[in-house]
């Protein structure tokens, strides 16, 4: 049996464990000629000694992609089988899973009685720590993908103080999805928490909800337990929550915004006054088009010329042109960019003639995707049901911490996004966080970078801005900004980098 035909052989082996659904391999799921053809040739990686995951053989080192897209089904399917079904994630880490944030952490907190309260490494700088304590009440706890959680009430009651000060938002979105006291009463009133409950009571109300506060200090008064309400986080909120609006995903967006807009503000240079001449707008548009289209494309990983961008503009280009795989796909791509410009150039002249962006960004940024990706699918490149809208399932971005949040997430921060840019009144702010948070709920499989800059340059028209190229030299910066704001909720470097953008133009 040849070399090609002994690792098919392993690959197959592989296979048929994916079908199952396994992520987390381990050694005695493999023969040991199967494991090691399989490690030398790139198709899986050792996570720690006897685990494994699904790599690829082409896979850059440092490359994160697939162990952060493994990260979650590996944890529980090692977790249980070291653990067993004792044991639980922190408090924290299931809050922040029950708000749909499932950003990898560098340690993941786990609770058990059979804990050895030390860390487990992995790959790419990331661990567990198990501690050796106790289990909640099992009435406390839930599961989620695999993973064994506090629920959230349990969640909110348990978690440390200095989570309401370092993670703000995380918090207060999942104060909002609590309809009313009861569950977060029955817990506080069986373990007497009677500080737990003063926290929660003014992290209530300073959210707004005053009633679920009154409730939790009446509840706890009536079986005689004394409470000292204070407020847990630093300052007010805001935002104020709607009574009745209990989406985790609506109400963290809402929240990113108003946090974040403050540092823009500060950061970007404020909208110039005056009119803007529609036709001369539109003309410095058009000339900058080729250049805005090499250095967006080649952000993206496509290899196309300036020559290339100018035949497909003119007309002159054909798909009998290109022959290699690879020259079609970045010709198709190039054809794309030009089509969703087109219509971008329509949206910006509604916008210049006075029309709300916000309103004119909904109404058709969906005309904008068929087109970029239009070509794709008549040349077999894309699937057709890729173009039926909002994406089907989950993405990961390559070399990021962060993970998008899922489909039915998509379809409920869409249209807040909207509103948000149309409630809004700062160019500025309507610019960087139009561009930021597009790109944070990532709500296609592909091309959420260039519509994202569409978005930014829809916004920039709408403020009297000129038209803003991300040069393809400054990717890298322009990368971590992104990660920055994503991770870590700052917004200062992204917006700082546009601002410098701009004034290179």
């Amino acid at each position: 049996m040849g070399i090609s035909e002994k690792l098919a052989k392993s690959l197959l082996v592989i296979k048929q464990h994916q079908d199952q659904g396994v992520v987390a391999i381990q050694s005695a799921m493999l023969e040991r000629a199967d494991r090691e053809r399989l490690i030398k040739h790139g198709f899986i990686k050792e996570v720690l000694r006897g685990w494994y995951v699904l790599s690829a053989p082409d896979e850059q080192p440092g490359d994160s992609t697939l162990w952060y897209t493994s990260y979650w089904k590996f944890c529980a399917a090692y977790l249980n089988q070291r653990l067993g079904e004792q044991w639980c994630l922190s408090a924290e880490q299931s809050l922040n899973l029950h708000i749909g944030e499932k950003m990898v952490p560098a340690q993941l907190l786990v609770r058990s009685p059979k804990g050895r309260n030390q860390p487990t490494h992995f790959i790419h700088d990331t661990s567990v720590f198990d501690v050796r304590l106790a289990l909640p009440d099992v009435n406390y706890l839930t599961k989620i993908d695999g993973l064994n959680l506090y629920s959230l009430p349990a969640a909110l009651v348990h978690c440390a103080k200095s989570h309401f000060l370092k993670q703000p938002i995380a918090v207060r979105t999942a104060l909002s999805m609590i309809a009313d006291a009861s569950d977060i009463l029955a817990i506080l009133i069986k373990g007497q928490y009677s500080a737990a409950a003063g926290r929660l009571a003014g992290g209530f109300r300073n959210i707004g909800r005053n009633l679920i506060a009154d409730n939790i200090i009446k509840g706890m008064s009536a079986v005689d337990l004394k409470v000292k309400e204070f407020d847990p986080f630093e300052g007010e909120s805001t935002m104020i929550f709607k009574r009745r609006e209990l989406s985790s995903y609506v109400n963290r967006i809402r929240l990113i915004w108003l946090q974040m807009r403050p540092v823009v503000i500060e950061n970007f240079p404020a909208a110039l006054d005056g009119h803007v001449n529609v036709e001369q707008y539109l003309q410095t548009v058009e000339e900058n088009y080729v250049a805005d289209a090499y250095h967006s494309l080649s952000i993206e990983g496509y290899k196309v010329t300036h020559e290339l961008i100018e035949l497909v503009r003119s007309g002159q280009w054909s798909a009998e042109q290109s022959t290699a795989n690879q020259q079609h796909v970045d010709a198709m791509a190039a054809k794309g960019y030009w089509d969703a410009f087109v219509k971008v150039k329509v949206s910006m002249t509604r916008v210049l003639n006075g029309e709300d962006p916000g309103d004119v960004l909904e109404q058709e940024h969906a005309d904008w995707y068929l087109a970029l990706f239009g070509s794709s699918v008549a040349a077999g490149i894309v699937k057709p049901e890729d173009l039926a809208g909002y994406r089907t399932g989950s993405v990961f971005i390559r070399k990021s911490k962060y993970t998008p949040p899922s489909r039915e997430a998509v379809r409920e921060m869409m249209p807040t996004l909207f509103d948000l840019l149309m409630e809004e009144d700062n160019s500025a702010v309507r610019v960087v966080l139009g561009h930021f948070i597009f790109v944070y709920i990532h709500p296609y499989f592909d091309g959420n970078g260039r519509m994202g800059r569409f978005v930014m340059n829809l916004m920039l028209a709408a403020g009297g801005y000129p038209w803003l190229i991300v040069p393809i030299e400054r990717r890298e910066e322009y990368m971590q900004a992104l990660e920055a704001a994503s991770v870590k909720g700052d917004i200062k470097p992204f917006t700082l980098f546009l601002a410098s953008v701009m004034g290179e133009g």
